[in-house]
């Protein structure tokens, strides 16, 4: 399913309706260029899911955590991450114990060697200042 989120309002809206068909053990990669969107949809997701705490990007971080009534819930930002950087950080161990949470991962390309079957593909494309093509994808 494709969608065109004309501002923040559609996006939010997007990423809660998202938020409702996700379980425990699910995985989903978030695609898409610098500015896309990525953070911003995964924070409505999480709000929707419950997190009540500040949800921003764990690009220098790497990896946040966050407390939701379902499950924790966890953000991966693997921009600056190779495979071997991954494995050696236990990235590796946490995919593949899933089974307890949801994983959310950007710029998944860069481990995905290490990655279980994910269930969600998330592309996010810059339309202009205010609008973002939204993909969500099945996985099967």
């Amino acid at each position: 399913m494709i969608s065109l989120a004309k501002n923040e309002t559609e996006t939010k809206e997007i990423a809660s309706q998202f938020a409702h068909t996700l379980k425990v053990g699910d995985i989903v990669l978030l695609n898409g260029d610098l500015g896309a969107g990525k953070t911003t949809f995964t924070r409505y997701v999480f709000e929707e899911l419950g997190v009540t705490t500040i949800v921003n990007s764990p690009t220098f971080a790497i990896m946040k955590v966050y407390d939701s009534p379902l499950c924790e819930l966890y953000h991966f930002d693997t921009y600056r991450l190779s495979i071997d950087e991954a494995i050696e950080a236990g990235f590796d161990e946490i995919f593949a114990q899933h089974e307890d949470k949801i994983i959310f991962i950007e710029w998944s390309d860069n481990v995905r060697g290490i990655l279980p079957k994910c269930n969600y593909i998330i592309n996010l494309k810059y339309v202009d200042k205010n609008s973002r093509e939204i993909e969500v994808k099945v996985n099967e």
